[in-house]
């Protein structure tokens, strides 16, 4: 179905779960979350939507555990509250040029990151669950013509996924990510790493032991730190 210039998206609240409206997103995502090796990711590749609220609700359940929202994140000159406005701030605009779709949006994560991803988290979930979207396509001069549900799993969840490391490690949680995902990433990665790494979007490669594990591994190929500790405040 081809979108309009200016597109809206549907509101969280007018979505087929209306357990993602506003007023409950939050605990309704975290009452998705799973321990770490009982979801396989991998599984949901062909579900998106699906993917997408088990992601979420991960990285929903560290910013609720977030007590200190200036923490310093492995990200260089990110603090916590700069890894949720990364994911509320570049997805919004990946989406309305390549799709005309224009994403409901809270307040800043600078004034209210909580309040940010609350918005933000149950307007993707809505967007993906909205029957339209199967119809509909993500155009985009980098990488062409593609079903959007597929694209928001490619670009988007991925990154979600990836930063709740980033917001987690900041803030002292739960830093686990599902390996199976680890691996399709890395392996996926590393095939095109040129490509990659001339992006600019990711930084230099981190050495990491031989035997470590694949999300140390890819957390290493990505630019992180996996041995990063944010720094001990006196009390």
């Amino acid at each position: 179905m081809p979108e309009t210039a200016r597109e809206q998206s549907p509101s969280p609240s007018s979505s087929p779960r209306g357990d993602l409206g506003a007023g409950g997103v939050l605990a309704n995502l975290t009452d998705s979350v799973a321990p770490v090796d009982t979801v396989d990711l991998v599984a949901l590749a062909d579900r998106p939507a699906e993917r997408h609220r088990h992601i979420a609700a991960t990285f929903t359940d560290r910013v609720l555990g977030t007590s200190d929202w200036d923490a310093r994140s492995p990200v260089p000159e990110w603090r916590a509250r700069d890894v949720v406005g990364h994911l509320c701030e570049w997805f919004p605009s990946f989406l309305e040029a390549g799709t005309g779709i224009e994403l409901t949006r809270g307040p800043s994560a600078d004034t209210d990151p909580v309040e940010a991803w609350r918005v933000h988290a149950g307007a993707v979930q809505a967007l993906l669950v909205d029957p339209a979207t199967a119809d509909r396509l993500l155009r985009n001069p980098h990488i062409g013509e593609i079903p959007l549900a597929a694209a928001i799993d490619q670009f988007y969840t991925v990154d979600v996924f990836m930063h709740t490391w980033d917001l987690a490690r900041a803030t002292g949680q739960d830093d686990r990510l599902d390996p199976g995902l680890c691996a399709v990433l890395l392996d996926g990665m590393a095939g095109m790493e040129d490509v990659i790494r001339a992006s600019g979007q990711y930084g230099p490669r981190v050495p990491v032991p031989d035997e470590s594990d694949v999300q140390t591994r890819m957390l290493g190929f990505i630019g992180r730190d996996p041995f990063f500790a944010p720094p001990v405040t006196a009390p």
